[in-house]
Parts: C-alpha cells; sequence; structure tokens
C-alpha cells in the first residue's frame, strides 16, 4: 500500500512538473527574446537601451504604477466598507441593492462604453487620470467577495466593539478588516493586475502618449514598422513590465493564497 502511494505521489509530482515546465516555456522564450538581437552574438541589453532611448518607457512605467496603486486602494476600501456593510447590516432595500449589484456583473464592460465615454466628456475628465482612476474605484465583483468574506465575522465580536464605544468606521477598520486580511491581500492582487493589464478603457480616454499606461503603450509598439521583425524591444518592454505584479505577487502570496481559501470550508 505504502509502494503504491509513492508510485502515485511520484507521478503526481512528475505531471505537475511537466505541466510548469510547459507554462514557463512562453517566459523562457520572451527572456531569450529581450536578450538577444539578430544583429549581435550573445547575450545583449541593446533591446533595453533601444526601448529606453527611443520611446518614454519609464513614463509609461510611472502612470501604470500611479493609476493601479490608485484605483487598487480605492476599490480595496470601497469593496471592503460595501461587502460588510452588506453581510453586517439590516437596512430597507438590502436584497434589492444586493440583486442590482449581482445583475451589473452580467453586463460586458463593451455594453457601458459608448455611456461611460459620453460621462467623461461632460465631466472634462477626457485625456487625465481620474478618467481611468475613478470609474475603477467601485467593483461589483469585490463587493461580492467581501461580502461572502464577513460573513465569518463574528456578530459577537462587532457587537462588543460598539459596547466599547467604537464608532461604525472603527468597527470596520479595527474589527472586520484584520479578519479579512487574506480576502484583502487576495483581492488588492487580483485589482492591482487588473488594473495593470487594463487597455480597452484607458486606451479609449488616453490621448496624450505621455499619459499613456504601461498596457497601451505597448499595444502602440506592436504597430511599428520598425518592430514587425524584431520583437526584442517589445520583449524587453513586457519583461519590465512584469516585475511590478511580480514582486507584489512576492510580497502577498500569503495573503493570496489564504484568501483564495478562505471560502473553502464553511462552519
Amino acid at each position: 500500500m505504502i509502494a503504491r502511494n509513492r508510485r502515485i505521489s511520484f507521478l503526481l509530482h512528475a505531471i505537475l512538473l511537466i505541466a510548469a515546465a510547459v507554462m514557463l516555456v512562453p517566459l523562457a522564450w520572451m527572456l531569450w527574446a529581450a536578450l538577444t538581437r539578430p544583429d549581435t552574438t550573445g547575450v545583449t541589453t541593446a533591446n533595453f537601451t533601444v526601448l529606453l532611448e527611443r520611446h518614454p518607457f519609464g513614463n509609461w512605467l510611472v502612470n501604470s504604477l500611479f493609476v493601479s496603486a490608485a484605483q487598487t486602494v480605492l476599490v480595496v476600501v470601497t469593496s471592503s466598507l460595501g461587502g460588510f456593510a452588506l453581510a453586517k447590516y439590516r437596512f430597507a432595500g438590502r436584497r434589492l441593492v444586493m440583486a442590482l449589484m449581482l445583475a451589473t456583473l452580467f453586463l460586458p464592460f463593451q455594453v457601458l462604453l459608448p455611456s461611460a465615454y459620453d460621462l467623461m466628456i461632460r465631466l472634462g475628465w477626457i485625456d487625465t487620470f481620474a478618467a481611468v482612476v475613478v470609474p475603477g474605484s467601485v467593483s461589483a465583483f469585490g463587493t461580492f467577495l467581501f461580502m461572502q468574506a464577513s460573513d465569518a465575522i463574528p456578530d459577537e465580536l462587532i457587537a462588543a466593539a460598539r459596547i466599547d464605544g467604537c464608532s461604525e468606521f472603527r468597527v470596520w477598520w479595527e474589527v472586520a478588516l484584520p479578519i479579512l486580511r487574506p480576502m484583502t491581500g487576495a483581492y488588492t492582487l487580483l485589482a492591482f493586475v487588473a488594473s495593470w493589464n487594463s487597455y480597452l478603457w484607458p486606451a479609449t480616454v488616453l490621448l496624450n502618449e505621455s499619459r499613456y499606461t504601461l498596457a497601451v503603450g505597448l499595444a502602440n509598439l506592436i504597430g511599428l514598422p520598425e518592430y514587425e521583425s524584431q520583437f526584442g524591444v517589445l520583449m524587453a518592454a513586457t519583461l519590465l513590465g512584469l516585475l511590478p505584479v511580480v514582486a507584489l505577487f512576492a510580497w502577498l502570496q500569503k495573503e493570496f493564497v489564504g484568501g483564495l481559501a478562505s471560502g473553502a470550508v464553511k462552519e
């Protein structure tokens, strides 16, 4: 029996290693393409030099960091507040709000694009970072996740905090958020990656090249004739663009795994 379990474990590990190797092939190819050029031999940093000298890559990177960080902070705050309120407060229209919130999940963003763009024009926000950050600062999906996670917060703990004189905001900040830390970490990573990779909406409202986010800037590089046969510069830009996401994942790895597993067990 022990020998059979070992064989099964070995087989499963072998399958996982092969799957991991297959998934790493695109990353390895990107790294190779970024560090080589057809007109040179061996490893070179020429692609990175061309990228930084010919294009405002630094501006795009800073813009993406600012937009993604600001949008992530806002959407985590609003989602955690909304989810906590829907889970722990009973008020008139609560079920209607929940139904409308869930209904918006079935609407593709492309359907709302014309009306959202018209609203940005009326507000005078076209070609500003506010047009990117503010619409993404509220998420029905994030609110739903925090609402489910907030069900695990004991009502007795909230009542004790109120007896001790905590305001409703302090109850959320000092009682709810520490318990929701795994979900907060997981959703922070999800929200940051979604904002970092967002292309359609930023490409619609950002007109000046100096305000482009990284995704928009890289998409515009693809259409340049000089890069039709040389992907090294594009791969160098993509490689640099991965670093902030990898660093954030390394920082929030424990919370991310804990947040994904937080709803797996129902007490």
